[in-house]
Order: structure tokens, then C-alpha cells, then sequence
């Protein structure tokens, strides 16, 4: 536990949390590109889901004002853009509301968030809140489950369009600029971590907060499960 790992073995390390706890592995996550979830089911997972997509451009915002130098600034910037548009394109939170448009949703609700379960609330919340109080090279870290997420979105896409007469390649919009958007945004963070984790203890705190960030997003996905595949939804949560 003393030694200083290679950059390379740093990223297999990276990569081997990412095979064991990312999201994709979670039963809720299976059942839905498998075609196993009901209309209604969809809808708790797109509105809950929301509340993530909303809240990452205020995560990346404390971040954005804690980097050192202009570079970091310019390089970190792209994410609040991608997510919250330019003001003329659309960006990732519109994108979502598409999708959640498309299921049926009224959208005033989804942005409410008045219906999301008290698990995802607090799990998103919790995320913010690390990456506004740790290390600039843990909340860095912290965004490296993207590199597994073209892998989830893939899935993810291909079995709802062929398993969901609801689900339309429009509803699912926001998805394909993820696909070049995610990879080269967790290039950058990769590159960073192995660059600026310099002690064993600092390469142990990478590896940590890529475990915190898959468990935010499991304990979501148990949530769903919990509340939708078992029936115990939360009073005030969304009722299909």
C-alpha cells in the first residue's frame, strides 16, 4: 500500500472499480434495456434521473471555481455549456426533458422535483456537496464514471428503441452527443488524475472518490428498484 503506482496501473485500478460497481451492472439498469419494465417504471427512472442531470452543471460550477489556472477554466467549462446549452443549442438538461416530454410527463412537475424519491435527492445532493468540499483532484476523480458510460448508453438506447413502442430515437435525444461528450471529457479528467496524484495517498483518494461516484449512482438505481419493482414508494413520491 506504500508504493506509488504507475499511471498505468493507477487507470487499471480506475477501471477495475468501474467493472465492479458502475450502474450498468444494477438489475434496475438490465430490466430496462432488456424490455422488462412497464411505461410507468420508465417514468420514475426519468424523472429521478432528472434531478441528476439538473444539478450537474451546478456541481461542475463549484469546481470551475475552484481550478488554479485559465487552462483548467477553459477545459472544465465545456461541461456547463454541454449540459446547460449556449443559449441558441439545446444542452443535456433540455435534452432530458425531451425525453421526459416524450414519456408523458408534465414538465413542470419533472422540474419541480416535487416527485423524486428522498434517495436520489439525497444522494445528488451528497455528490454536489463532495465535489464543493473535497480536493480539486478528488472531485476531478469523482467525474471519471464517464468513462464507462458509453457502454450504459449504448445498451441503454438500443434495447429501449427495439423493446418500447413509447420510446422514439427523438425521445432519446439526449443520449447521442453524450457519446462523443462523455469520453472526451473523462479523457481529460483521466489524464489529470494520473498527472497530478503524486503520493500513494493521493492515488488511493482517486480511487476513493470513484467509488463514492459509483455509489451514488447504485444507491439510486436500489431506490428505483425499491420503490417500482417492489412497491414501496415513499409518500409524496411519483405514483405511476
Amino acid at each position: 500500500m506504500n508504493s506509488l503506482l504507475s499511471p498505468d496501473q493507477l487507470e487499471a485500478e480506475l477501471r477495475a472499480i468501474g467493472a465492479e460497481r458502475y450502474h450498468s451492472n444494477h438489475p434496475f439498469h438490465k430490466r430496462k434495456y432488456r424490455g422488462e419494465l412497464t411505461r410507468g417504471q420508465i417514468q420514475a427512472w426519468a424523472l429521478n434521473r432528472y434531478y441528476y442531470q439538473c444539478n450537474i452543471p451546478a456541481k461542475d460550477a463549484t469546481l470551475l471555481a475552484r481550478l488554479p489556472t485559465p487552462a483548467l477554466r477553459r477545459a472544465w467549462r465545456s461541461r456547463l455549456i454541454d449540459h446547460d446549452g449556449d443559449g441558441e443549442q439545446p444542452g443535456g438538461i433540455e435534452r432530458w426533458l425531451r425525453l421526459t416530454d416524450g414519456l408523458g410527463l408534465d414538465r413542470d412537475y419533472v422540474i419541480s422535483t416535487r416527485g423524486i424519491l428522498p434517495a436520489t435527492r439525497f444522494a445528488v445532493e451528497a455528490y454536489v456537496a463532495f465535489v464543493r468540499d473535497r480536493s480539486v483532484l478528488e472531485a476531478v476523480a469523482s467525474s471519471l464514471t464517464e468513462m464507462f458510460s458509453p457502454t450504459i448508453i449504448a445498451e441503454r438506447v438500443a434495447g429501449m428503441l427495439a423493446n418500447y413502442d413509447f420510446i422514439s430515437r427523438d425521445t432519446l435525444a439526449y443520449f447521442q452527443p453524450r457519446l462523443t461528450q462523455a469520453p472526451q471529457d473523462a479523457r481529460f479528467a483521466l489524464e489529470y488524475c494520473k498527472t497530478e496524484a503524486r503520493t500513494r495517498q493521493q492515488q488511493e483518494d482517486v480511487l476513493a472518490a470513484l467509488r463514492f461516484k459509483c455509489d451514488v449512482l447504485w444507491v439510486q438505481m436500489d431506490a428505483l428498484w425499491g420503490a417500482y419493482v417492489e412497491g414501496h414508494i415513499p409518500p409524496g413520491a411519483f405514483v405511476p
